[in-house]
This record gives C-alpha cells, structure tokens and sequence, in this order.
C-alpha cells in the first residue's frame, strides 16, 4: 500500500450516474470542504448556496471543482497532495485534456464529474446554424462581391441525418432536428436505442450509416478509440455532396482526409467548430475550402456557459453532500 493510500480516510460510498464496476467502485468520505481551483466567484457561490464550504484544499478537503480548460499537471499535483479529496468536477464536456491525469487516478477510488449535458442545448444550437447555413451555401454568399445568380443550395427538410455520438448534444440535436421531418440514425459506441432517433447503431455499423446521409453531425467525445474516426474511408462512404458538421472535437476528423474531400467536390461542405489543429493556423486549407464555413469553437461561449456550470456545479454539491447521484459522471476507462 502506498503512502497515500493509507493515508486516505475511511470512506462512504456515493452514488453515480450508474453503478461502478469494482475497478472503478467511488469512495467516498463524510462530507468536508470543497476547493475551487483556480478560485471563481460564481462557483464558489454555487457551492455555498447548495450547503457546501469553500476553503482552500488541506487534508479535511473532500471535494474539488476544477474551473480552468487546462492545467492537467497542477490537477494531478493537488490530487497526489491531498488524498481525502473524493469528488472531483471538470468543467468542460470533453475530458481530452485531461486524459492522463484520468487515466493515473482511475482506480483511486475517487468520482469525476464532468459538464457534459450542461452545454447541449447552445452547442446543439449552433450545430443546426452550421448545417443550415452550408446547406444554404451561405460560406460562398457572404464572399461575393456582386449580385450572382445560381440554382444552388438545399433543403434540411426530410433529409437522411447521422449524428455520431449519443451524449447530451445528440438528444438536444434530435428535438432541433424533429420540426424538419428528418430521418436520423445515431451512432454510438453502445447498442442501446437513443429516443428520438429513426435508428440506433453501434459503430460498428457507421459505414453503413454514412452511406445513406445527406448531413453528418459529429458529436462523439475525442478518445484513443474516437481519433481520426472520420478520416478518409468513413468520407468515401458519404454520398456525393453530403455535408459535414463537427462541434465536438477537431481530432475526430481527419483533417487531410477533410480537406481533400473538400476540394474534389465530393463533400457537398463542412461546417466547422472545432478543427485539428485548433486553432487553426493563418492559411490553413480549410480558410479557403470550398463551402467551409468555420467557427473559433465558439458554439458554448462564456457566456453561456458560465451560468450553466455553475447549476452543474449546485446540483453535484448537493448530491455529494446527500450521497446521491452524481450528474456528468465520467466513465474513467471509457474516457468520457
């Protein structure tokens, strides 16, 4: 036993979104403390409104609320140093940047929370603008310089729609989706039916689903698994002139692979949030790819999000303090 761990407090157990597997079983001690590193005013008042005391992490501290994108190796210090801590809250959806410190504390015993859900609905919003607009051909309009006229640009209505990924953003995306009369197929990594959606698949059956869509939404979290899951064959399988859109992470995408697709006319056009690399660089192919309209991950801005992570915040306080379930919870060897 390491010197941590036995220096660790005995522990109640809390509960999860769903039950955890023996190799990730939560423990966790009577409530104490909770730290919120770096310090943010409204966090913290959403601490103390739902019960908790904020105080800086010591040995009674018990919970912790990251509140920066970044930052992973002072995470990891402020962990190894204060062992009691049993619950700790990330404060994005997607937990990539901080893959390794999962990956190290996984077994520990600890919760992770993360934000996903919290954002669905602004992201889910600005998904269905991307969509829109390139099926509009809008990234072509707002260059022109004089009155051009041309037959181009589609409909939404009734179209064959693919959303990879069946998180938050999914199910805020399919009640978006719904007035259009579209048909849509998820993909997810489980075999679980998504409501709303016309089908479910596994990823397994991505090809095939791709094969049928006239627009593919990406929303997938970036893991080892999810890399590069759009890349050249997954865009060959698309039918000419179907249109992407990507807010999850630039990396699930093969960037080359889009590009290429891109300028050959066969995908009808992208609409971008994130990109690989992020940002992206002054001159990068896809400034000037043909119907690419790109975003600076702007679909959640702070403020939007502020206030919505601070409710994620109050409502896991509560839970943490009461023993219940937790929201968010991150599977620790799914990474997401």
């Amino acid at each position: 036993m390491t010197d941590a761990a036995a220096a660790r407090p005995r522990h109640r157990a809390v509960a999860g979104s769903e039950p955890p597997s023996s190799a990730n079983a939560v423990l966790a001690p009577e409530p104490g403390p909770i730290a919120v590193l770096p310090a943010d005013d409204v966090v913290e008042t959403a601490v103390r409104g739902s019960g908790g005391t904020v105080a800086p992490p010591d040995d009674a501290t018990r919970g912790l609320v990251w509140t920066a994108a970044s930052g992973a190796g002072d995470l990891d210090a402020v962990l190894a140093a204060h062992p009691g801590i049993a619950w700790v809250q990330l404060p994005w959806a997607g937990v990539d940047a901080f893959a390794d410190v999962l990956r190290r504390h996984r077994d520990d015993g600890r919760a992770w929370t993360s934000a996903k859900g919290a954002y669905a609905q602004p992201v889910a919003e600005h998904a269905l603008m991307l969509a829109l607009a390139v099926l509009r051909e809008v990234p072509h309009r707002v260059r022109a310089q004089r009155w051009e006229v041309d037959e181009r640009g589609r409909t939404l209505f009734g179209a064959e729609v693919v959303i990879v990924g069946a998180g938050g953003i999914a199910s805020e995306l399919l009640r978006l989706l719904a007035p259009f009369g579209v048909r849509t197929t998820v993909v997810r990594r489980r075999d679980e039916p998504v409501a709303g959606a016309t089908r479910t698949m596994t990823e397994a059956g991505l090809g095939e689903a791709l094969a049928q869509a006239e627009v593919v939404f990406v929303a997938a979290a970036l893991t080892d698994a999810s890399r590069g899951l759009i890349g050249a064959e997954a865009l060959e399988r698309m039918p000419r002139g179907a249109v992407l859109v990507n807010v999850a992470r630039g990396a699930v995408v093969d960037t080359d692979a889009l590009v290429t697709a891109l300028a050959s006319g066969r995908l009808g056009g992208a609409g971008l949030d994130v990109t690989d690399p992020e940002p992206l660089p002054a001159g990068h192919p896809l400034w000037s790819a043909p119907n690419c309209l790109i975003t600076p991950h702007v679909a959640d801005t702070e403020e939007m999000v502020v206030p919505l992570f601070a409710e994620r915040v109050a409502r896991n306080v509560r839970a943490f303090l009461d023993g219940a379930p937790l929201e968010g919870r991150i599977d620790l060897h799914a990474g997401y």
